[in-house]
């Protein structure tokens, strides 16, 4: 037979399977109803569970594929399904309101808590995410978060991610904790230094003081030393600094350019980190939920029961509405029903109905499920 023949006879099962593909979709519309009616959950996992199982052994030798295919067409069915029920949910009433709460422009002006001192690398995140914003310096994240949620400051600014050193584990764990919502993202590039007095020399040092997230961004170097001790303190710029008032000639710091000339201090090795390529994300929070306009990101905390299967279950109905996930992070946890619970941010608005309809049915469905926000990065 000729590859057009073949062809041919392909193009007559797509046609077919497309019509029974709608009629399948519409026979699920009709499923969604009678559960509306009689309040049933989307979810009927025996029923999905014997049809594979049919479908496995009808197959042969393609019982593999058939299984992803049905898996497949069950995510599309409970997708559709779960944008035709009308059973509420915490999500969709938290995002009701954000967009309530939201504006076509982001605010350039507010009281902004940061954690640092000037100089700081949440200071420049700050004047990025709000140009004319008023900040206040606290000493810690904690701190960021208690001046949001008491409502002294509208906005708190956090670094969540490193392109070298990974996510910021605190931060996700005051995520966690408090209610606070991300309403806007931004990246910065980030140089790291070895700042000293001037005129001091390398040989002079015996103690350097950063960040932990930049003495692990500058772990290469440092594990190249000897007889020098690294001493984390809250902030890179709280570093120099210290460094420059204690006028310790044999003490340095891991900050940034900027904060040699803020505070007096000379660059004594400026090709000291593990990449070049390294970004920082921040975040920036509110105690009120908001969507602006152009939101096209979502960050979610879920948790859901640990069996074979379920983390593809969640990747299907990312992938059954054509989502982009462009982080997935696992984070085990002591002492709780679940294992493991996941960071995920997606490329997607909750203005499409389909999403709401999918954060909606991933809520019912996992054990644990947080919506952090719908923002744009700049």
């Amino acid at each position: 037979m000729e590859l057009s023949e073949i062809r041919t006879k392909i193009d007559a099962v797509d046609d077919q399977l497309l019509q029974l593909f709608l009629e399948r979709m519409s026979l699920a519309e009709d499923v969604a109803a009678y559960k509306n009616e009689h309040h049933l959950p989307i979810l009927n996992k025996e029923r999905e569970r014997a049809v594979l199982a049919k479908v496995t052994e009808r197959s042969g030798e393609k019982e593999r594929y058939a299984y992803h295919l049905f898996s497949t067409l069950f995510e599309l069915a409970r997708s559709r399904q779960a944008e035709l029920i009308a059973s509420p949910t915490k999500v969709a009433a938290k995002v009701k309101a954000s967009l309530a709460a939201g504006s076509e422009i982001f605010p350039q002006t507010g009281l902004v808590a940061c954690q640092g001192v000037e100089g700081a690398n949440s200071q420049v995140a700050c004047d990025r995410l709000l140009p004319r914003g008023n900040v206040v310096y606290v000493k810690t994240f904690e701190a960021v978060v208690s001046a949001v949620e008491s409502g002294f400051c509208k906005f708190g600014v956090l670094p969540i991610e490193n392109s070298s050193n990974g996510s910021v584990r605190a931060v996700y764990e005051l995520l966690q904790e408090h209610n606070l919502s991300i309403v806007r993202s931004t990246r910065l590039c980030i140089r790291h230094e070895l700042l000293a007095l001037p005129g001091v020399k390398m040989s002079d040092i015996t103690e350097i003081y950063s960040h932990e997230q930049a003495i692990g961004q500058c772990s290469k170097f440092l594990n190249g030393l000897t007889g020098i001790r690294v001493i984390p303190c809250d902030n890179t710029a709280v570093a120099a600094k210290m460094v420059a008032e204690s006028g310790n000639r044999h003490a340095a710091a891991i900050s940034s350019h900027p904060c040699a000339a803020l505070y007096g201090l000379e660059c004594i090795d400026d090709h000291i980190q593990n990449s070049d390529n390294n970004y920082t994300r921040f975040i920036c929070v509110t105690k009120d939920p908001a969507i602006y306009a152009g939101a096209n990101r979502i960050s979610l905390i879920i948790a859901f029961e640990n069996r074979p299967g379920a983390l593809y279950e969640l990747l299907s109905k990312l992938a059954a509405l054509d989502i982009n996930l462009t982080k997935l992070e696992s984070c085990p946890v002591a002492g709780s029903d679940f294992e493991f619970i996941f960071f995920l941010e997606l490329d997607a608005s909750v203005q499409d109905p389909s999403v709401l309809a999918m954060l909606e049915e991933m809520e019912r469905s996992c054990a644990q499920f947080q919506f952090l926000g719908n923002y744009a990065e700049i």
